[in-house]
């Protein structure tokens, strides 16, 4: 009910709710009290495919008080727990505090588990067999939604098995990415590029970085439009970690390859963003989860005992 500016919907759900246990109530009432005649063999005059009677018995007593215990047990919680709009509840229970409260449990049971690995460095942590069952659990969890199951990722989302990185692949430049997350921004760049065919021919360009097919013409066209791009990219088109300006020299295309692809990043711009998981996941939990990521792209040095 927070997400709604006026209290309408709030009073609209607690008047409804509230009308609708009253008139369960008064149902039970009336029913209760409703008399039909009945026959001097006791039944309703009532039948159906010629020998099917119905009889004229009073409805059963325990079911009757079930249905007023019913309504007893809905009032009574309603007015412990939210259910009548914005009404918190005499208890002041929440999912969110709920929540919190299982977190918090969890992690305490598994403290002890956690604290073999305190203290150990990634490189390290990366070589123990438990710490690493524990960092798959943790990446099917809470990465694999974006980056797969198996690390790879897709269109818009790196793969994090192959050693190229946004930000860097160290274990310190890991953990801060999945402790702050991360916003990388490309702003639309046509207008300081030129003209369409400008453009174009700078798209062709940068294929022409990592050798892929292109129109050497076009490229070397659109060699002198790249100026508007190094800023971030570098001259040599190799990127720069430290702003998350990806290397379009190495052929990895995050955002689909080709002129189509190149010409639509130039005249929209991108933005993405990796949310942070310092408030999802404990200091430990991350250490681990550093470890599993850094050893999946270095996997040689993760296996070596």
């Amino acid at each position: 009910m927070s997400d709604f500016a006026s209290n309408f919907w709030s009073l609209y759900v607690t008047v409804i709710t509230v009308v609708g246990i009253a008139a369960c109530l008064l149902l039970l009432i009336i029913t209760s009290r409703k008399k039909v005649q009945a026959t001097a063999d006791n039944t309703t005059g009532h039948v159906w495919d010629g020998d099917l009677t119905e009889m004229n018995n009073p409805m059963p007593r325990w079911w009757m008080w079930l249905f007023v215990l019913t309504i007893v047990f809905g009032a009574g919680y309603l007015a412990l727990y939210p259910g009548l709009g914005s009404f918190a509840g005499q208890k002041g229970w929440t999912s969110a505090q709920r929540y919190q409260l299982e977190v918090e449990q969890a992690a305490k049971e598994l403290a002890p588990v956690y604290a073999r690995f305190d203290g150990m460095a990634p490189e390290a942590l990366a070589k123990d067999a438990q710490a690493m069952a524990i960092g798959e659990r943790l990446f099917m969890n809470n990465c694999a939604q974006c980056h797969g199951s198996d690390a790879r990722g897709s269109k818009g989302f790196p793969n994090l098995s192959d050693g190229d990185w946004l930000y860097g692949g160290s274990p310190d430049k890991i953990h801060e990415t999945i402790t702050k997350g991360r916003t990388g921004a490309m702003p639309p760049m046509a207008a300081a590029v030129g003209s369409s065919e400008d453009v174009r021919n700078l798209a062709q360009y940068v294929l022409s970085l990592s050798g892929s097919p292109h129109d050497s013409l076009r490229a070397s066209l659109g060699k002198s439009k790249f100026t508007a791009c190094a800023a971030c990219h570098g001259m040599d088109g190799k990127g720069n970690q430290a702003l998350g300006a990806p290397n379009l020299s190495d052929d990895i295309w995050l955002h689909g390859w080709g002129e189509a692809a190149i010409v639509a990043m130039v005249n929209n711009g991108k933005t993405n963003q990796m949310p942070a998981q310092e408030d999802k996941l404990t200091e430990q939990q991350i250490n681990v989860l550093t470890a599993y990521v850094w050893g999946l792209s270095n996997a040689s040095a993760a296996a070596a005992k």
